[in-house]
């Protein structure tokens, strides 16, 4: 199959005035970067809305550029006729992962099956997105990277490992809190019961007193 270009499709309008981050039910998370060679691999590509309440439209197109090469080729597209795998190379091996039942797409990740060491590479997502307003239309295009290495074995990244690491910092951090309350805790109520006992042993002692008090009084008047 002959390879295409990456060309960029006429745009009415070009400018990147719409910032991509701000729909509350979106979120643009970066893709993964490391996929393991025989299990699957989700490459992801989110692209949000300014403005969830502005009806849209969008198609998405995938390309590919393995290592070492110099150029781009068309391996998928999106649209509102469905999936094409456009590459052979591809053929049977991605499923589409992105936003469902709708043409207003907003997250256009692919799943890519049974990952080999040539899928390494530099991915790119294109969004051709198309706002309508009241009295016009804006057209405008979206692109996301996604550099792939492939691995014969999975393994931590730094960021999972500080992860780790802090989970245990706070478990411990919170057993020695809970620790040092308990310790309070206790002495608190140790000191309460000190006091308690000290009360009702000064309440004994006066009411000792107070009764020797009366009988001297009574021996005093037998007299």
């Amino acid at each position: 199959m002959a390879e295409k270009q990456v060309t960029g499709k006429p745009l009415i309008c070009c400018h990147r005035w719409l910032s991509p981050r701000c729909d509350g039910a979106c979120a643009e998370v970066d893709s993964d970067t490391e996929a393991v060679a025989g299990r699957g691999f989700k490459l992801g590509c989110i692209s949000c809305k300014r403005r969830s309440e502005v009806e849209g439209s969008a198609t998405v197109e995938w390309y590919f550029r393995p290592d070492g090469e110099s150029d781009f080729v068309h391996i998928y597209s999106y649209n509102e006729n469905g999936p094409t795998i456009e590459h052979n190379f591809f053929e049977d091996r991605i499923d589409w992962n992105g936003s469902k039942r709708s043409n207003d797409i907003q997250d256009a990740s692919i799943y890519v099956l049974n990952v080999t060491f040539n899928d390494s590479g530099t991915y790119r997502c294109f969004f051709y997105r198309t706002l309508t307003y009241e009295n016009y239309e804006y057209f405008d295009t979206v692109d996301k990277v996604v550099h792939l290495t492939v691995v014969a074995k999975a393994t931590r990244g730094t960021a999972s490992i500080v992860s780790e690491v802090m989970m245990y910092v706070s478990i411990i951090g919170l057993q020695v809190w809970l620790l040092i309350e308990m310790i309070y805790c206790y002495r608190k109520i140790a000191a309460a019961g000190e006091e308690a006992l000290r009360e009702a042993a000064n309440a004994e002692y006066l009411a000792i007193a107070s009764e020797s008090k009366d009988n001297c009084a009574g021996v005093q008047v037998g007299e």
